[in-house]
């Protein structure tokens, strides 16, 4: 029956989940003179969502071509449930899907059709699940591959991978080319992935969805982790936000150490606080205050001041 486990296939996973659904010791990729993954030592647990961010050119997509197999380590190790991606990628793949961040199916090949072959190379899928994945994400199963957009044939993608329920869920830019309503439906499968006990490994440009769905942050910078941890842990490399009005005109203000300030108009000021806000706030409590909003940073501003501003001047 589609979706039921046998016995023998439960164990299997049970014990999977005894080791770590990745680890990597030391492993590195070069191309030529190129380091494209430099020395990684990355811990998923099972269960986890993990986000893997860092910029085009920094070693994600690498990353996950060594943890598939596809690509052979120069140097160290990468373990899938406690299986060497490399040596033994037959017996590591039974555990995991793989959404790639191109699209490429056979254009011959109905949606349909498409769903089919890859469930019988994967050999253990959902079939009422994937039909429920159908409907969620307007899949066309009539249509041929050559017909679809970019973004429908990344959902035909999601729907064959998410439909396999496997241990872990290796995503290399799974969102790109969706609608913002597709990307919605994206989050709550994943969402419902960890609910069951999936592991998720989400490499993603979205940083406001890596922001919703992960429960720890990696930043990759040319081919090394530089931070990793929740988004909690990582909000002290960047700056609170503190933006104030005033009942008047902004008044001169002599900050505290470790505040900058900059001016939103006649009657309102933007503090920038590293650390604690106490000495800022008990300057303001003397002032004409009309309304007073402080926020902590963002994904997206942690990782700019990790990679600097948009135009790409390195802080």
């Amino acid at each position: 029956m589609a979706g039921v486990m046998d016995p023998e296939a439960t164990t299997r996973t049970r014990g999977a989940r005894a080791q770590p659904a990745i680890r990597t010791h030391g492993l590195t990729k070069l191309y030529g003179d190129t380091v494209a993954v430099d020395a990684l030592d990355l811990t998923v647990s099972p269960g986890e969502v993990y986000g893997y961010l860092g910029p085009n050119g920094a070693g994600k997509t690498t990353t996950i071509r060594l943890l598939l197999g596809l690509h052979r380590p120069t140097r160290g190790r990468a373990q899938l449930f406690g299986v060497d991606a490399w040596n033994d990628p037959v017996t590591a793949h039974r555990r995991i899907a793989y959404v790639a961040g191109e699209p490429f199916l056979w254009p011959a090949l109905t949606t349909a059709e498409t769903f089919d072959f890859l469930a019988r190379v994967h050999g253990d899928v959902d079939a009422a699940y994937r039909d429920q994945l159908v409907d969620r994400f307007a899949v066309d199963t009539r249509k041929k591959v050559r017909a679809l957009s970019k973004g429908n044939r990344q959902k035909v993608q999601l729907v064959a991978a998410l439909a396999t329920r496997a241990d872990l869920l290796l995503l290399d830019e799974p969102t790109a080319g969706l609608d913002p309503l597709m990307e919605m439906v994206f989050r709550d499968c994943v969402r419902e992935a960890k609910e069951r006990g999936q592991t998720v490994f989400l490499s993603s440009h979205i940083l406001s969805e890596v922001e919703a769905v992960c429960d720890r942050v990696g930043i990759l910078r040319n081919g090394r982790l530089i931070e990793e941890g929740t988004l909690d842990e990582l909000r002290h490399l960047s700056t609170k936000t503190v933006e104030v009005t005033f009942d008047g005109p902004a008044p001169r203000i002599s900050v505290p150490p470790g505040v900058q300030v900059t001016a939103m108009g006649a009657n309102a000021l933007r503090f920038a606080v590293s650390g604690s806000v106490r000495p800022l706030i008990a300057v303001l409590g003397t002032l004409p205050i009309a309304t007073l909003v402080s926020r902590e940073p963002s994904l997206e501003e942690i990782f700019l001041h990790q990679y600097g501003s948009p135009d790409g001047d390195a802080r």
